[in-house]
């Protein structure tokens, strides 16, 4: 008899509107300081100027009939950093008198902490949780190999003793934006252990650290506390501390969430075994049955079989505190997860693998689940796992360490990288990583790192990032889905074709292949510098594309050229998002996350075109060259 079970699907995203919110209107959440650190409504950074710079003074000496007079002249020169009065920014301005540290009135143990910086040219600081583990904040744009002590690292300390000496880690790569950006943490961070005597048994350790959506550490441990930590020691709890000293730093849209051990607990488990080549969930039967048994976890290898078996627990899950909770499956073959007779996950395959996540309100008390999984994939190495979390709670897991081993990758990844020249990557590429699908876009890596993505259908720049190229696992393993990702932060710009004749400035720019004189003619490639030329034609105008780096390797250069002159009512799009002009001539966009510069002399617009805010310049046959700085 076929086993048949009544299905509900429970499938909902996890929120991180959960996490605790600072809602920086006043400082309540943090101790008295000396005044250098305030509440303020808005940060503009002038991006050129190092806030270690020094007033230029100037001695002059005047003879008086009776005396000398010597009279100091200070020169008084443009500040690296104002604000505007408000709320909803963290500002530090430190100076000889004031310069301390920010500290919470709270304590954490292990934490998710997400926050958004800001630092001007040459400035430092550090966000040290417990008070002793120094995560870097620092201006790092431009480093091509970065250190403990650069954006993203631990900082090593100071100590003699050997076992006390912390040498630092460095991120994983510069993920780190330009000064006067705002830039996205997400930290998540375990406390060390300590047994009833008070010895530590478990080191520190980041779960994961991300900086502008890129990982950066996984899984890192920080045996000791780093330098300049609240006080020499190591705890189960401390406040998070800002370090105030070293230069000025802005924060916001500050959220955290302390976390706790679970309180699930598993009983009354039990399982039966099952041999055959079943190709669905549904073909596991009596006559197929091979044995039974009680468990304490999760095992996949009690099925006693490397492939062609199904396995089915059933157990109970004892809940102490009624809340919203995160249950994962991890598995090869084929899964299905039902809780309280209701499906939270399933994949009715015989040969797949994957992490399959689903979100149920929990009640205290029992809740009766049955997990079944089949796998007939030789090629596949048997797993099964299941964990819970809630939002408040750590991930708890209930199976054995062989059924499900943490970071399993059964398939070698494929990165792409440029030797000695660029390298050119025709692929599908999802806007921001998550939105419109672009299905004639290149990617370009350089071997300075400075690499793009640029769609063939509208003729236009659409993403920008530094560091490695891309990985094209997705595209070439197994049959592929032809896209790749980019192995870095990137930074994406705007969509649809960017040069247009428009009746008016309100007219929006075309869509993606919706304006009918638009014709792409591919791209040559530079002799000399191995980059593609794009070109295309517009309205009897052929225009040709081409996109280099400035002279250090930390931004990209866009260079447009026209076969006629004297245009009439063409404009070209140079960003979108809201735009702020700086003292340099650029403009500042979509929120502070980058910086364009016109470099050719014409004068940019801002304009409102359906609801959309954009920079374009007119079009006269002229050539285009402006920067993207990020």
């Amino acid at each position: 008899m076929k086993i048949r079970l009544l299905l509900i699907a429970v499938l909902f995203g996890f929120n991180l509107s959960a996490q605790e919110q600072i809602k920086l209107d006043n400082l309540n959440d943090f101790k008295e300081q000396a005044g250098n650190w305030q509440i303020v409504g808005d940060v503009i950074v002038n991006r050129h100027i190092d806030v270690h710079h020094k007033s230029v003074e100037e001695h002059d000496s005047k003879k008086k009939k009776k005396r000398r007079k010597r009279k100091r002249n200070v020169v008084e020169q443009p500040k690296a950093i104002k604000s505007t009065p408000g709320t909803g920014i963290l500002l530090n301005i430190n100076d000889k008198e004031k310069s301390d540290a920010l500290v919470t009135n709270w304590e954490h143990g292990d934490l998710l902490l997400e926050l958004e910086i800001m630092l001007p040219k040459g400035s430092n600081s550090g966000l040290y949780f417990q008070g002793r583990y120094e995560l870097q904040l620092k201006d790092s744009w431009g480093v091509k190999i970065p250190l403990g002590s650069d954006m993203g690292g631990f900082h090593n300390n100071w100590e003699k003793d050997e076992d006390k000496i912390f040498r630092g880690i460095p991120p994983t790569s510069n993920a780190s934006k330009a000064p006067g950006l705002w830039q996205k943490y997400k930290v998540h961070f375990q406390a060390p252990r300590f047994n009833e005597a008070g010895d530590k048994i478990s080191n520190a350790k980041f779960i994961s650290v991300d900086l502008n959506g890129v990982r950066i550490h996984s899984n890192v441990e920080v045996s000791t506390y780093t330098g300049g930590p609240i006080e020499k020691n190591e705890v189960a709890k401390g406040p998070l501390l800002i370090q105030g000293n070293h230069g000025p730093v802005a924060i916001r849209n500050f959220k955290y969430q302390l976390l706790k051990e679970s309180s699930v607990t598993l009983a009354s488990l039990s399982y039966v075994t099952y041999k055959g080549a079943f190709k669905g969930l549904d073909e596991l039967n009596d006559r197929a049955k091979v044995s039974s048994g009680k468990a304490n976890k999760i095992d996949v290898l009690s099925a006693g079989e490397e492939d062609e078996y199904g396995i089915m627990y059933i157990g109970t899950l004892n809940v102490e505190d009624e809340d919203d909770y995160t249950i994962s499956v991890g598995y090869t073959g084929g899964v299905k997860l039902i809780v309280d007779n209701k499906k939270v996950v399933e994949d009715n395959s015989s040969s797949g693998q994957g992490l399959l996540k689903g979100d149920v309100k929990l009640t205290k008390g029992e809740h009766k689940f049955i997990l079944i999984n089949i796998k007939s994939a030789g090629w596949r190495a048997p797993r099964l796992g299941l964990s819970i979390k809630s939002k408040s709670t750590n991930s708890k897991d209930f199976h054995t360490y062989d059924s499900y081993p943490p970071n399993i990758n059964t398939v070698s990844p494929i990165f792409v990288q440029p030797d000695s020249k660029p390298r050119l990557l025709r692929a599908f590429v999802s806007f921001n990583g998550d939105g419109k699908r672009l299905s004639h876009t290149i990617g370009i890596g350089t071997p300075e790192g400075v690499n793009y993505i640029y769609d063939l259908g509208a003729g236009n720049l659409v993403g920008v990032w530094r560091g490695d190229f891309v990985d094209a696992t997705p595209m070439w393993h197994s049959r592929g889905d032809g896209s790749f990702r980019p192995k870095g932060a990137v930074q994406w710009i705007f969509l649809n074709q960017p040069i247009a004749q428009l009746s008016s400035l309100v007219e929006a720019f075309p869509d993606t292949g919706l304006a009918p004189d638009f014709v792409s003619k591919g791209y040559t490639i530079d002799k000399t510098s191995g980059l593609p030329v794009f070109k295309y034609r517009y309205k009897d105008v052929d225009i040709e594309n081409r996109i280099t780096s400035d002279s250090n390797n930390n931004y990209v250069v866009n260079d447009i050229q026209f076969s006629k002159s004297g245009l009439t009512n063409w404009y070209c799009k140079l960003a979108s998002g809201k735009v702020k002009k700086m003292t340099d001539g650029s403009y500042l966009v979509e929120e502070q996350q980058y910086y364009v510069k016109v470099l050719t002399g014409q004068t940019p617009v801002v304009r409102e075109a359906n609801g959309e805010t954009e920079l374009i310049i007119p079009v006269d046959g002229s050539k285009i060259k402006y920067e993207i700085i990020w």
